[in-house]
């Protein structure tokens, strides 16, 4: 076990008392009665738990998982194989912040090469929520951290646009599962736009490689893309290249660009990943284009 204190999900079915989740226990399997991938849960953080109970129909947060979940997939056999002291590490809980400009746009990061979890992959900021935090103070502290944006708590009224449940490596056929986590994706609108915001970027080179502010059509593009599947990419007519910034290692920022491929790019069922947005990022995505038809309406 981690000698630092951890937030760790709890669940609570049927009004029970809340249980600590298991490392190989599915949280979205929990609340699913047919085995469904996508179930509605509330949620709470209560003396330091991360608390998971069934929603009111139509009332609740969606939390969801990919169809090629490793969790979901995993044997009793290959279960038993998994080291000890992972299987005791419970199910961590973390928040990424889907950070809306003035003008529609969102902010996503590509992990730096070397981290050893999702290394190369785009995800928006985000990390582990830690003991005595609230879910909104443990984002703005990883945004700060990760890209040097301070936005202090006052200004917003953040909005929980869904739960993922992430396994990592990502599929079975890369390995034994590692780390187990449920992704907390909070939206939080700001009254900059892109072009301001990224005048106070100051990415951290150890955690963060490059930096994109993605519009909806980009976005649509992403979630277009769906891991597992041979879904029809929906391209928008959008250029066969992205504007990005490229963080060097000492935190300078450059302009540049990347094929859009990197963007629309899925999650390989074998052999070494690729750049690619994450599973759960194009959930997200999917989660915050919603979100903003229903405030066009």
């Amino acid at each position: 076990m981690d000698k630092m204190r951890r937030i760790l999900v709890h669940v609570c079915k049927d009004r029970a008392a809340p249980q600590r989740a298991h490392f190989v226990q599915s949280i979205t399997g929990h609340f699913s009665d047919g085995g469904e991938d996508e179930v509605e849960v509330d949620c709470s953080l209560e003396k330091n738990q991360f608390i998971l109970y069934r929603g009111d129909k139509g009332r609740g947060i969606s939390l969801k998982r990919p169809a090629f979940c490793p969790i979901k997939h995993l044997s009793v056999t290959e279960a038993a194989a998994i080291p000890l002291d992972v299987q005791q590490r419970g199910v961590d809980v973390g928040v990424a912040i889907i950070l809306q400009t003035a003008n529609q746009r969102v902010l996503l990061t590509r992990r730096a090469n070397e981290l050893r979890i999702f290394p190369n992959v785009w995800v928006p900021p985000g990390g582990h929520v830690e003991p005595d935090e609230s879910l909104l103070d443990a984002g703005l502290r990883e945004l700060k951290e990760e890209t040097g944006l301070k936005l202090e708590p006052e200004g917003f009224s953040p909005k929980i646009l869904g739960l993922w449940e992430s396994v990592y490596p990502p599929m079975l056929s890369r390995g034994l599962p590692q780390r187990h986590h449920i992704v907390i994706y909070m939206l939080l609108q700001s009254s900059l736009s892109h072009l301001q915001l990224q005048t106070f970027l100051r990415p951290s080179p150890a955690e963060v490689s490059a930096c994109v502010w993605a519009d909806s059509r980009l976005a649509r593009a992403v979630v277009s893309a769906v891991d597992g599947e041979e879904t029809e990419l929906q391209l928008h007519d959008l250029q066969s290249s992205i504007s990005v910034s490229q963080v060097s290692t000492e935190g300078a920022l450059t302009d540049s660009t990347l094929p859009l491929e990197v963007f629309v790019s899925r999650a390989p069922a074998s052999g070494p990943d690729v750049e690619r947005v994450s599973t759960g990022t194009k959930f997200a995505l999917e989660l915050w284009l919603r979100s903003l038809e229903t405030s066009d309406l």
